[in-house]
This record gives C-alpha cells, structure tokens and sequence, in this order.
C-alpha cells in the first residue's frame, strides 16, 4: 500500500498535480474550510468546453474518472467531475428523515428506507439532480455532511468521488487524516483539565490531580504554576511517594490521580519564554486519556506504515519515562496502576522506529536510552520476584497489590465479596475497607484478587483461560516476548553498540542481582538459548502442534487453545519443524470467517445464564492475534497463510465499515459475517456510539487494517475494495490459473 493519498484510477496519469489543484480527497477540515472550493461561481453552469469553465479545468487536470454509474436526471454533466451543490442542514435533515429509519443518527444495512436521494449537481447551477443510491453512498453523505456542519458550512459543492471512493481506500484515508488525530493525546497545560480528571473517580470530592516523580522537579513547578493561575480548574499536583508498593499504592486510592509522562522543551511563541509541552501519544479509544500499554505498541505499527514517525518515537520516550520514573511500562498511566504492566513489546517498538530515523542526529541516543529502559524492566519486573517461577526459570503476569481494584465498575465485584460481607455481619463498604488495609484475613480472596490483577496485567481481561489461575501461569505469550527481549538486546549491543553496553547508576536494575553495569551480547544470548530451552520442555505440545501455558504450582500443562501460540512464531521461539506443525494442527482449529479466534470453543466450553461469555473467548478475534500471526507466519515463509488471515480480517473490517456508516470497533465476532462488530460480552464494544460519522475508530485495529494492507497482495487489496468475500476470490484466482494453464497446452 502506497502512503501517499489514495488516486481515482485517471489521476495521476499525463502532467503532475500543482499545489493549485484541488485535491477531491483531502481532509475534512481542508476540504471544508477552502472557501473558494465551495463557492457556487466556480461550478457555473456553463458546460460547453472546458476552457470557459474552472471547475472543470481543475477537473481536467486531476483526470478524475468514476465507475459506470445507472442514468439519472443529469445527462449533461460531465461524468468524470460530477460534483452537487448541497444546503448542509436542510439536505442533513432529508436524509435522516428519510434513511436513518431507527434513528441512531447513522445509515446502515438495517435501515429501510428507499436508499436512494436525489442531488442536485453543481455544473447545472443546481437546475438538474442526480440520485445518490444504496447505503454506503448515502451513509457518506451523512458522514460528508455531518462534517460540513462542524466545520460551520451553510453551503457546499461536494465531489461525488466522496461518496463512491473505493471503500479500502476511504477507510485508509481516514484512518490517516482523522483516526489517528481523534486518538492522538498530550499532557500539558492545554489538556490537564479533561486528561487529570478520571472517569473512574470513585471519592466524594472528584477532582482533577496529576502525580509528580521526584526525578521530574520541572514538571512539579510547571504543574504548580498551572494550578496557580487557573483556580478554577481545582487541579491537586502531589509528589508522587519516592518508594512504591503496594500499600502506598492502596493508601494512594484515596486521591486516585494521572501519572505525569514525558515533556519537552520549547519556547513559547506568544512569550518567548521557554516552557515545557507534553510529548504526545495515542490512546486506544476515544474515552481514554492516558497511556497504555500493550496497544501503544500495536498503534505504532500503523503509525510507522502512515508515517507519523515522530508520534512513534514518542510513544517510545513516554515509555523509557514511565520505566525510569515508575519502574514499569504500566497498563495505563494512573496511580492505581503502579503495580501492574502489560504485555511488553519495548524492544521491537523502538527498533522499528530506529530503523526510520538512524540517518537523523540523535537516533543513536534514542536507541542507547531505549535499550537502557528495555534492560531495566527485563531485570527490575519480568525476570525478577514476584513474577519469576525459579523452577522453571520462565515469567508469569504476577502483579503485587492489596484488596479489591478500585478501578472496576462499582459492582464488579459484588457476586464475589457478598458472602464475606454477610459472613463478617458488615456493610459492603466496612468489608471492603478491613479487607483493603488487613483488619480482616481472608487468604481465599487474597487469592482470586491475585489472579484477577494478573489477567488484566496478561491484557486478556477476561478469558476462562486465566479464570483463578493466571498469576501461576507461565504462558507462551509473555514467555515469547522476553525471548524477542533477549534476542533484541543481544543484537543490538552486538551490531549497534560494538558489543559492550554500559549501564549508568541511574537506570541499573536495584531489585535483581543478574543486573551489571556492563552488557554483553553473549550474556542475552545465553539468556535466550535457556528460554527457548524452557519454552520447549514446559509450553511446547508435538502431539497438539501448538504451545500451551504452563501452571508453576500444579506443575502441569494446561489445555486451553489460544491464539497466542502464534506469538512463538512472531519471536522466532520455534523452530522450522515446530512451525509446520502449527501451521497444520494448530491454524485450521483457529481460523474462522473473519480470521483469528482468540481460542476454539472446545476450550472455552458451555456458556449461559451462570457462565456467561467472556471477550477474550471464542467467537472473538483481536487486532493484536492477527498482526502478531501474520508477521509470526511471514517470518517462517507461510506467505499464503499470512496473506489469507489478513485477507480475511480486513474483509470482515471493511465490511462492517461499508454497511454500518464506517464503524471501526475495538473487537469482532469472526464468526458473523454480517454483523461482526456487534459483541455483547462483559465490557460491549467500543467505538459503536457514533453520531453521523466515525471520528477515531479504535486504536489497534486502524493500525491492523494499516499494517494487513502491507501483507496482502495487490490482486487481494483490489478485490476488498469491491467487497470479495475470500472464497469467492481464491476460485477467481484458481479459474485464472487454469484458464493460463490451458492456454500454455
């Protein structure tokens, strides 16, 4: 896929585009703000030539052309520049009377009106009309016009290459000139007052209030004088305790706050003085506004494709803050998390950034800092108590904390502690409270809460896979990344660092005795010839062909299927043979209609009233599966087999996208080809309570679509953009070849 703005098929054939041409499929806010652009005088009605009309001669010089269309009112406009001369609110108010027959304020599939609007067209001065027909040409107008209205236009002259764009290329459009942008955050002055203010605030006085590390003196004196002068916001600005654990960490959820992340110096333009901005990031979904884990590492894949490079490498800088200041990359960036990680992807994160700025001053400095906060986490969190198992010397999601996450919504909870609270004769509120701070002992609840932090440290809240056991699991995904951690580690101080890494004071890993202040690469190499040894003693299965996870205190393997077998694939833990197998035995229980389950149904097992689904669980698929599968396979040469899992997901996306108003959701039920993004497991999903148009998608998944655009072929790309299913495309494929075939005897 090309990074440069998608082209009808005429353009960009005969002299180049100036700087002066329209471009039909620029961004909102530059094709709504262009007044000239919708100013009526510059699509009068002539239509005799060319030369007498500028309209058409911007039009001429794009060579737009558009796909044979069905008559209409209009036969003199010229058919390759059909543009209409639109009334924003009173055309809005027609088409929602008339199409959005739930009145959900988009245009789906499932509703029924006649799909069909008339127009009226630009070129005749709007004396002629034109019908707009079928869903998606009129959920774009809804998109189109919802946009127009934002950006406070009465009138417009809106290009019908708008409406019909190819579907891939719309989503891939919007994905680069408005997702990631909706997505995109900074913790700054701009922002504190919505970003320190927590959703999730539990206490009686919500308030905005923002944690300060000791190290970082000159964000306290920014965010005090932010406070100073702006009383009104309210904004608490605390030192964050130089020594956590868990109970300051539960002492701290009285005065739940966002963590401070990475600023920079710049001067400000309206003062000249020099003043600190936060270092921008992007946010899984449009509710957030802090960040986060695991998904920043996934966004930055589609990030790097897109070329937002510098948003990448930021991401990278606000994690080697979090690691140097908290220790940690945190599942998010709020004080009740200081105790918990996520799935860590450090490592090939900033390499891939490295990769796209080396020949830049300062790349190397980059990666030396990178690599420091890389090494410290190795040591300080995943090789290191509580989330070691010495007996195998494999790592677990094992978080420390104390007493019930405060985070969870209010009655999350309940069902569990309910018999406690009767058995102690106590209100809810009192249990809680002594069971937090030890008053009250209950060892089996010190347990379930042990495996829950755990589960939502594995990012796989929730699953029956790690139900009451995740923190005594050794599971192949956390286990593949540290050998990914390894390997990176050994090869970047060996071809990048001349083989001798030093370790200054200030980032040594105090906690873990393996630490030294100078690495070599035989160290981690020996390192990841241990793992790769374990992985294959504890996790592998020849009978199966896939990994399992590996219960530490039972000392057993476990049985569950799951996806995350693939991610030995993207580490390079496997070896060919292993590979293969996977391929064989594994991939055919996996695979669905629109790509990877998360786990087989076998595993998951019977659901209903009393064992409700969970969103980890069949029938689901996640971003993260398949990008991680589809990079694992291609790495091992089962080309065919990456391409047809991305065919398939991006297929099921742009599907979702073209019927249901350009929905992009957080997760999809790959078993359901006509609704897949609607998932009514636990949390809902998020990114479906959109009005008129789609301003964010979600995170990973834009990043997936991005990303799986690069391993699908040029043939495959072609036929998503007119919505053929798999099957159909493969026998196409198949008639070709034999029809080459035949013609060759």
């Amino acid at each position: 896929m090309s990074n440069s703005t998608p082209t009808s098929p005429g353009q960009g054939r005969g002299r180049n585009l100036s700087i002066d041409d329209y471009n039909v499929y620029d961004d909102a806010k530059t094709y709504y703000t262009a007044e000239d652009r919708h100013h009526n005088h510059r699509a009068g009605a002539r239509t005799r030539t060319y030369s007498q009309n500028s309209l058409f001669k911007q039009f001429e010089r794009l060579g737009l052309k558009e796909p044979y269309r069905r008559g209409s009112h209009d036969e003199t406009t010229i058919p390759h520049s059909r543009r209409f001369l639109i009334q924003v609110e009173p055309t809005l108010q027609s088409l929602q009377s008339q199409e959005d027959t739930d009145g959900n304020m988009q245009i789906t599939i499932e509703d029924n009106g006649p799909k069909v609007l008339s127009l009226r067209t630009a070129a005749s001065n709007g004396y002629n009309r034109f019908d707009i027909r079928g869903t998606y040409m009129l959920s774009n107008l809804l998109q189109e016009l919802s946009l127009a209205k934002e950006y406070g236009r009465k009138q417009i002259i809106l290009d019908e290459a708008r409406l019909n764009e190819n579907p891939v290329n719309r989503l891939s459009r919007l994905i680069r000139d408005h997702f990631w942008e909706g997505l995109t955050r900074r913790i700054d002055a701009s922002s504190i007052e919505i970003a320190a203010r927590d959703p999730k605030d539990w206490t009686d006085d919500p308030r905005p209030r923002i944690y300060i590390p000791r190290g970082a003196p000159e964000q306290h004196e920014y965010y005090t004088k932010v406070a100073l002068e702006r009383p009104e916001l309210r904004l608490d600005v605390l030192w964050l305790p130089e020594k956590i654990t868990p109970e300051i960490v539960r002492d701290m959820n009285s005065k739940p706050g966002l963590l401070a992340v990475d600023m920079e110096e710049v001067v400000d333009p309206k003062t000249g003085e020099k003043t600190l901005r936060g270092r921008p990031f992007v946010v899984p979904g449009g509710r957030f506004n802090e960040l986060y884990g695991w998904d920043s590492y996934m966004e930055s894949l589609g990030l790097l494709v897109n070329d937002k490079v510098d948003l990448a490498k930021a991401m990278v800088q606000n994690f080697c803050f979090c690691i140097k200041h908290y220790g940690k990359i945190l599942n998010a960036t709020r004080s009740y998390y200081l105790c918990r990680s996520q799935p860590p992807f450090l490592t090939d994160m900033a390499l891939r950034v490295y990769d796209k700025i080396k020949h830049e001053p300062g790349a190397l400095e980059f990666l030396r800092q990178s690599l420091l906060a890389a090494i410290k986490e190795y040591y300080s969190v995943w090789t290191a108590e509580p989330r070691l198992d010495p007996v195998t010397g494999l790592s677990r999601y094992r978080p420390e904390g104390l007493g019930v996450p405060p985070e969870t919504e209010a009655g999350h909870f309940v069902h569990i502690l309910e018999p406690y609270v009767k058995k102690h004769n106590m209100t809810f509120d009192e249990f809680v409270r002594a069971y937090n701070h030890g008053d009250i002992k209950e060892p089996t609840l010190d347990d379930y809460f042990m495996h829950d932090r755990a589960v939502r440290e594995s990012g796989h809240d929730t699953t029956y896979r790690f139900e009451g056991i995740c923190a005594d699991l050794a599971t192949i995904d956390l286990n593949s990344l540290l050998f990914k951690y390894e390997t990176d580690i050994a090869r970047t101080i060996r071809n990048v660092f001349h083989d001798k890494f030093e370790v200054p004071d200030d980032w040594l890993a105090t906690n873990n005795p393996n630490a030294t202040k100078l690495e070599t690469s035989a160290m981690w190499d020996r390192r990841a010839k241990r793992r790769r040894l374990a992985i294959d003693k504890y996790l592998w299965n020849e009978q199966a062909g896939m990994y399992f996870d590996y219960n530490t205190h039972t000392r057993e393997q476990c049985n569950y299927e799951s996806a995350t077998t693939f991610w030995a694939l993207w580490a390079g833990v496997s070896n060919p043979k292993q590979a293969a197998a996977m391929v064989t035995k594994a991939l055919p229980k996996l695979e669905a209609f629109g790509g990877l389950l998360s786990g087989t149904e076998e595993s998951r097992g019977e659901i209903g009233l009393e064992r409700p689904n969970r969103q980890w669980d069949y029938p689901y698929g996640w971003a993260p599966q398949q990008i991680l599968a589809w990079t694992g396979l291609y790495r091992y040469g089962f080309n065919e087999e990456a391409e047809r899992l991305a065919y398939k997901w991006l297929f099921m996306i742009t599907k979702a996208f073209v019927d249901f108003n350009g929905v992009v959701v957080e997760k999809y039920d790959v078993t359901r080809p006509i609704d897949p993004h609607r998932v009514d497991a636990e949390y809902g999903n998020q990114g479906l309570d959109f009005k008129g148009v789609a301003k964010e998608g979600f995170g990973w998944v834009n990043a997936s679509y991005i990303y799986g655009l690069q391993i699908v072929n040029a043939h495959m790309r072609r036929a998503l953009g007119t919505l053929t299913p798999y099957e159909t495309f493969m026998k196409a494929v198949e008639e070709n070849r034999n029809k080459a075939l035949s013609e060759l005897v």
